[in-house]
């Protein structure tokens, strides 16, 4: 049986093993997920926000998880190095910070070129 796992916002979706982490479906498919720790659930930096229709996409936070992120749970936030894909689930990974700025400054140039 395989699991399905679409990360957004570049809409790829691939198929896993049950029980695949979302980091390693992640690299699987090419996307880019910033760490830090190593997949020991310490530095926040995997965080991605569940996007699922149903809550059972996913497994359940592990205490690790539970601890690190809190409140942020509630809200969909999940560890890419922690959760893993049990069943068809859609993710949300946030831009990396660099090319967040760059896209920005690009936007920026472009406005000041149609003005001309």
């Amino acid at each position: 049986m395989k699991a399905e796992i679409t990360f957004l916002p570049d809409n790829k979706t691939i198929s896993v093993a049950p029980g695949t982490t979302v980091m390693d479906a992640a690299r699987r498919a090419g996307i880019a997920i910033r760490s830090r720790c190593g997949g020991k659930a310490g530095c926040l930096m995997c965080k991605v926000t569940d996007r699922s229709p149903s809550a059972d996409g996913l497994s359940p936070a592990a205490e690790a998880e539970r601890r690190k992120l809190g409140g942020l749970l509630a809200e969909g936030a999940r560890l890419a190095c922690q959760a893993r894909v049990v069943g068809e689930t859609v993710v949300e990974v946030p831009e990396d910070p660099l090319k967040a700025a760059i896209r920005r400054r690009l936007a920026e140039a472009q406005q000041e070129d149609e003005l001309w």
